[in-house]
């Protein structure tokens, strides 16, 4: 029997050389093997770039001279990809030695289901997850659950609105009929956008406790960094337009209102301030191609609005402690496209 899994492992290596040698030999170490692993050199700058000798022989390298950003990055991976599932692991994760056993046992376990995230436990502190999930709540707000939180309010496995993009798996039938990543976002919340999209189609996705990797976390961009403000800002807001659904967005609407100036408020601390509502107003003015997208979407869609009002969060309190949202996984409930409410 074959000790190769159908899956395809696709990192987008942006200024990543310090890490990626740290995360080939985890995939070195499975003890079931991906079917292949494919590594884009993401434009990083000189010096800073992975080349084809810092990769273990049969991983293939693809260069590319300008950086596409983590969602045209992985598009393009996944062109290449050969296998029925694709996993997106970030250059900065470590998966534990029976990760891809694991993801391949719950594709087993879960035939209907096409989404799966991993348990990530924070690589540099001891005793901390990095996430279990994403959660997107009914003020608009999309956050990774169990961040920074204790290893003890690790969940068991259940269903989640959708997997953390660092560590996730996607049938590659899905991915291409969800035409990928949406890349106008770049960076950041690309992962909650394909999500959200599967969701409104009836797909459901499932948190995996065993599947896990350890993960460092904003290691190319920094937390707090310009970057990562301004993406993380301009793409909530298109992401949450895209693809709130019917009723439930004029519903929510003020709810993210508030919670947008709140945010801004607290940008002022940051000295990001200006660069906030900069983010905010570049997102307004691509609103004719954001509601062109969302017609398509909201076109396709496969789900009632009261359906995704029970996917997301609506407690306070998860929200600002950024708790897990994971639920029994029931089978009855996937010819609804829907999650038990919590």
């Amino acid at each position: 029997m074959s000790n190769v899994a159908d899956i395809s492992v696709l990192v987008v290596a942006y200024k990543s050389r310090a890490t990626i040698g740290a995360c080939m030999r985890a995939l070195e170490a499975q003890s079931r093997r991906p079917r292949e692993i494919l590594v884009l050199e993401n434009g990083s700058p000189v010096g800073e770039r992975v080349e084809l000798g810092d990769l273990p022989d049969g991983v293939r390298l693809i260069v590319q001279d300008d950086n596409l950003g983590f969602a045209a990055g992985n598009n393009l991976l996944a062109k290449s990809a050969s296998s029925g599932w694709i996993v997106f692991l970030n250059p900065d994760a470590f998966a534990h030695p029976d990760w891809v056993a694991e993801l391949e046992l719950a594709t087993q376990r879960y035939p209907a289901v096409s989404l799966f995230g991993s348990t990530q436990y924070c690589a540099d502190k001891s005793g901390l997850l990095d996430g279990v999930g994403d959660v997107f709540h009914a003020t608009g707000l999309a956050y990774r659950a169990g961040f920074l939180r204790p290893v003890a309010l690790l969940p068991i496995e259940g269903e989640v609105f959708g997997p953390c993009g660092a560590a996730a798996m996607i049938r590659h039938s899905l991915f291409q009929t969800l035409d990928g990543f949406d890349e106008s976002l770049f960076c950041y919340s690309e992962d909650v956008d394909l999500a959200f999209r599967a969701r409104l189609l009836g797909e459901r996705a499932i948190q995996l406790r065993s599947a896990a990797v350890d993960h460092v976390g904003y290691a190319s961009s920094g937390r707090r960094s310009e970057f990562a403000t301004y993406y993380g800002v301009r793409n909530r807001l298109t992401v949450y337009l895209k693809n709130m659904p019917g009723w439930l967005l004029p519903v929510t609407l003020p709810f993210h209102i508030a919670a947008t100036a709140l945010l801004s408020l607290g940008a002022i601390k940051n000295g990001q301030f200006r660069l906030f509502w900069r983010a905010i107003f570049d997102a307004l003015s691509r609103l004719p191609s954001t509601f062109k997208a969302r017609r398509q979407i909201q076109k396709a869609r496969k789900v009632s609005p009261g359906n995704v009002a029970r996917m997301i969060s609506w407690s306070s309190y998860a929200l600002l402690a950024r708790m897990p949202d994971v639920r029994p996984y029931r089978e009855e409930a996937s010819r609804k496209g829907s999650l038990p409410a919590p």
